[in-house]
C-alpha cells in the first residue's frame, strides 16, 4: 500500500479496514476561506461539518496505541479540539515549529507553525523525544498553496512510526506527507480531492520515485 488517491476521505476512508495504519499525519483544511497571492485556493477551507466524520474515521482506522499528528489553525483551534475529542483522541503534545520569517502580520509578526500530537490508546513513551520545538523551512509552495515542506515531516514520520509502517495522509494535498513517507522507508496511502493537487502529487512521488533509483 503506498499510493495517492484521487476522492474526497469522507467517501474513501469508511472503504478502508479497521486499524490498518500505523500513524496519521495530516494538513487539513484551516477553516478560514485562504486564499493565496495567485488565488490558489483549498477545498472545505470555510465549513467545518467534515471535521468531526473525517477525524472519526481516522481513529477507526488508525492501530491501536498510536499516533495522529494533525496541523490546525490556532484561531480554530477550539473546533479542532472538538472534532478530535469527539473521535476518540487525546491530545499528548503540541509541536511549534518556528519560521525564520513572518508569513503575515496584524497584531502580531505570524512566525510559526503548529500540530498536536494525538493518541489513540496508550502509545509507548519513546526513549529519545522529539523536541517540541522545531526549525521550519519555507517550501515555496510551489504545488500547493499551503505546502508542507518534506525536511520537516521527515522527523515526525521517523520520531512516531517505524520503517515499512503505513503512513495516512487523508488530506494529501500535493503530495508532502507521502513524499516524506518514502524517503523515510515508510509506506503510505493519501487523499486528494482536488485533481490539480493530486496531479502534483502524483507528479512529486514519480520524481522522488525516479531520484531513489538514481542513487
Amino acid at each position: 500500500m503506498s499510493r495517492v488517491v484521487l476522492g474526497d476521505c469522507l467517501s474513501i476512508l469508511p472503504t478502508l479496514p479497521h486499524r490498518c495504519v500505523d500513524l496519521v499525519l495530516t494538513d487539513p483544511p484551516y477553516l478560514v476561506n485562504y486564499v493565496d497571492r495567485s488565488g490558489r485556493s483549498i477545498a472545505n477551507d470555510r465549513r467545518d461539518e467534515w471535521l468531526v466524520p473525517a477525524f472519526t474515521q481516522m481513529f477507526r482506522v488508525l492501530r491501536d496505541d498510536a499516533f495522529c499528528i494533525s496541523f490546525y489553525s490556532w484561531n480554530r483551534v477550539d473546533r479542532f479540539f472538538a472534532a478530535w475529542r469527539a473521535a476518540g483522541f487525546r491530545a499528548v503534545g503540541h509541536i511549534v515549529f518556528a519560521k525564520p520569517y513572518q508569513s503575515k502580520s496584524r497584531f502580531l509578526a505570524y512566525q510559526h507553525e503548529s500540530a498536536y500530537l494525538l493518541a489513540k490508546g496508550q502509545p509507548a513513551v519513546p526513549n529519545k523525544p522529539l523536541p517540541d520545538v522545531l526549525p521550519w523551512k519555507y517550501s515555496g509552495n510551489r504545488h500547493h498553496p499551503t505546502e508542507k515542506p518534506v525536511e520537516c515531516l521527515v522527523p515526525l514520520i521517523e520520531a512516531f512510526s517505524r520503517p515499512r509502517d503505513i503512513v495516512l495522509d487523508p488530506f494529501a494535498g500535493s503530495g508532502s506527507t507521502c513524499v516524506a513517507a518514502r524517503q523515510t522507508g515508510r509506506r503510505f496511502y493519501g487523499i486528494e480531492m482536488d485533481p490539480k493537487y493530486h496531479a502534483a502529487a502524483v507528479e512529486r512521488l514519480h520524481l522522488a520515485n525516479q531520484d531513489r533509483f538514481a542513487a
